[in-house]
């Protein structure tokens, strides 16, 4: 059974860090891309950062670059976001979600091919 466990979301001040992990099985993880995604009221679904698991390429979008860090533990199988300067327009539901390696850096929702249950995040000012 494919199962990707997001969690490590919470409530924070503007100026704080969360570090949000993302635990899959069920899937050669190595074969992977990991996407982070998040989702606040009345948006759509925003694809942030992705890692290809196999060769460490890393992706952000332009408003996370330099305050947010993807990475991965393969002997985990978990891939981390650790999340710095936080604003309040960073809150949201985060997501994680994994598609085939071949699509590492896309950001296209329906491209992925597993997701896992959202870890809220949310940052005060």
């Amino acid at each position: 059974e494919v199962q990707l466990q997001a969690y490590g979301g919470g409530l924070v001040q503007a100026g704080g860090s969360l570090r949000l992990s993302c635990t899959c099985s069920g899937f050669n993880f190595d074969d992977y891309a990991i996407g982070w995604f998040r989702q606040a009221p009345g948006k759509e679904r925003e694809g942030i950062s992705s890692i290809t698991v196999g060769d460490g390429t890393k992706y952000y979008i332009d408003s996370v670059k330099g305050r947010f860090t993807i990475s991965s533990d393969n002997a985990k199988n978990t891939v981390y976001l650790q999340m710095n300067k936080l604003r309040p327009e960073d809150s949201a539901v985060y997501y994680c979600a994994a598609v085939t390696a071949e699509y590492g850096g896309g950001y296209t929702p329906g491209a992925y091919d597993y997701w896992g249950q959202g870890t809220q995040v949310t940052v005060s000012s």
